[in-house]
């Protein structure tokens, strides 16, 4: 049984994990909600390049400060540039996109099956919805991860043996990064690598749907 009322990780700890995961040099995407916090603790000397698809590459974060409405990234939130940057147009940003040259594409979650399959687009009983760029990224990016909470604010597993909201790709799932743990996907399914401080390995297994495997070297997150 998971233990209730335990202490998970604030949204901006699991954008930290997931900055973590981002090599130097790499060509990153971050989509909208949790996964723009990921820009804010991408350390400058790593040379990370961040990408928008309305066409910006070197962007370093987000800045309130003299809010130019023309220096947005594709959610509307302003952003500052890193010497270098470049603008163009939406079409060779999806190019850029679609032809493989996006090396990590960090999207969030509304549910991700065992096989790597992700829905993020739309909640069926709510209506409306628009999946948007986050289909291209899915399936162009060379890695994919996924950052969301580990349940839904009712306690409904968000990691399912399958699907059952409209999916935005199949398979294309590396790395799922959470409130509660870090788990991998591979061709056998899901790898528990690490969990949450204070969590067992048990009681995430308790609030996830899908079977998890045990890494051999499962270990507390590291923040």
């Amino acid at each position: 049984m998971a233990a209730e009322g335990k202490a998970r990780l604030t949204r901006e700890l699991v954008a930290m994990r997931v900055a973590r995961e981002l090599a130097p040099g790499s060509t990153v995407n971050l989509g909208v909600g949790l996964p723009t916090l990921v820009g804010a603790f991408v350390p400058p000397e790593a040379n990370i390049l961040l990408q928008s698809e309305n066409g910006i590459l070197g962007y370093g974060g987000f800045s309130e400060e003299a809010f130019d409405p023309e220096l947005v990234n594709a959610g509307g939130q302003p952003i500052r540039l890193n010497p270098g940057a470049s603008f163009f147009d939406s079409a060779a940003s999806f190019a850029m996109i679609r032809g493989g040259h996006i090396d990590v594409a960090v999207l969030g979650g509304l549910q991700v099956s065992a096989r790597g399959d992700l829905a993020n687009w739309s909640v069926p009983e709510r209506g409306g919805g628009s999946i948007g760029g986050a289909m291209d990224l899915a399936v162009g990016a060379r890695c994919l991860i996924v950052a969301m909470e580990h349940t839904t604010k009712d306690g409904r597993p968000r990691i399912l043996r399958e699907c059952t909201y409209p999916l935005t790709g199949r398979g294309c799932v590396d790395l799922i990064v959470t409130d509660l743990a870090v788990v991998e996907v591979g061709p056998a399914g899901l790898t528990l690598r690490e969990v949450a401080p204070g969590w067992a390995p048990g009681e995430v297994a308790a609030v996830t749907d899908a079977p998890l495997a045990l890494a051999e070297d499962l270990r507390e997150m590291e923040l």
